[in-house]
């Protein structure tokens, strides 16, 4: 159960990978990012993250120079209070629509709703929504890359990187 719905938040994340530049850099420090796939009545998925510029980088374009290949068509509308990125990608032969809404300030707090339509996605049709808070310094025993799951598991995702196990480029 839990390795499918970490596919399917790669599979809805992968189709709204930014590009460097199409989002701001977060706030460095303690993040609490809370997620919901669908309209689930479960408890949302909760990670906390230590960032810095360079880690905060790598978790928002996880896919990397990789975007640009599963995701050719995209058209990004920025306002005065957040962004709208839509995007068609084909991963894994399956080609998806997605439609990202993110408000609120990199600074401080901010959400993002995704709603992907395809046949590259479970159902044909999967909303996720993320809500992301500034929590102030990471604690003293935190670098940046660090993040520690709900259920208490923590991982560096730079450690996690050098081992081979960091993120890694879907399947076109």
């Amino acid at each position: 159960m839990r390795l499918g719905t970490a596919s399917l938040i790669g599979l809805v994340l992968c189709t709204v990978q930014t590009r460097a530049d199409e989002l701001p850099s977060r706030k460095p420090g303690a993040w609490e990012v809370r997620q919901v796939i669908g309209t689930a009545k479960t408890s949302p998925l909760v990670v906390k993250q230590c960032i810095d510029a360079a880690t905060d980088h790598l978790l928002q374009s996880s896919t990397g120079p990789y975007s640009a290949d599963l995701c050719p068509t995209r058209s990004v509308q920025k306002s005065a209070d957040g962004m709208t990125i839509d995007s068609t990608c084909t991963i894994a032969g399956k080609t998806a629509k997605t439609h990202a809404v993110i408000a609120g300030s990199f600074d401080s707090a901010y959400k993002m709703t995704v709603t992907s339509q395809g046949e590259g996605v479970p159902g044909n049709d999967l909303t996720l929504s993320l809500e992301a808070k500034w929590l102030g310094p990471c604690a003293a025993d935190q670098k940046p890359g660090d993040l520690v799951m709900g259920n208490g598991i923590k991982l560096n995702i730079l450690d996690a990187q050098k081992q081979g196990a960091g993120p890694t480029p879907p399947t076109r």
